[in-house]
């Protein structure tokens, strides 16, 4: 017991110590139309959707390191109702509607431009209302305004009459690919 938590000591000095060196060497920033993109942390990508639990060797399992870790299962339990109860929350963001009308071909007009859309882009958001009398289809969930532009100004030839519009969304799916984050400014 006390070997496991002297590593857990050790282990806690070189993490706050790696996070005063990162912070002494300072993070890039640049700030523009309101917005500030920071260099994001870098991360192990193969072990992104993985329990880092699961993948410590153990020694029932013939690991010749002897880690055994002593988790109640109603740690994960708890964990994971967590995540399911917060699946729906909302946040305040922005989204781009790409149409809405009354007339009496709304509907099949709405589909059909929702349709359109997922074609052009399969991967991103897209929704489908009614609120007496109008059809609406609007896209996307982005936390900034400016990211609701850079899809405005890409829809912009296809949908002629879109705009954007401040809306409940839900959380952004985090996303992978790129080297930064994107957070707005907040002028005091």
């Amino acid at each position: 017991m006390k070997t496991l938590l002297k590593i857990a000591s050790i282990l806690s000095v070189l993490l706050i110590s790696a996070g005063h060196a990162a912070s002494a060497q300072g993070t890039k920033t640049q700030s523009m139309d309101s917005v500030v993109y920071r260099q994001a942390a870098a991360m192990d990508s193969t072990l992104i959707g993985k329990s880092i639990f699961s993948l410590l060797p153990s020694s029932d399992k013939g690991g010749a390191s002897g880690v055994t870790v002593h988790q109640s299962a109603a740690i994960l339990k708890a964990f994971n109702s967590h995540v399911a109860a917060n699946r729906d929350r909302k946040m305040n963001g922005y989204r781009v509607r790409i149409f809405s009308d009354n007339k009496q071909n709304s509907r099949g007009a709405s589909e059909a431009a929702l349709a359109r859309f997922k074609g052009m882009f399969p991967g991103c958001s897209a929704y489908r209302t009614y609120s007496n009398p109008f059809f609406k289809v609007t896209v996307g969930d982005f936390r900034t305004k400016s990211e609701a532009m850079k899809m405005l100004q890409q829809l912009k030839g296809s949908f002629p009459s879109a705009f954007i519009v401040a809306e409940q969304i839900n959380y952004p799916v985090v996303d992978r690919h790129h080297a930064y984050t994107v957070e707005t400014v907040n002028p005091e």
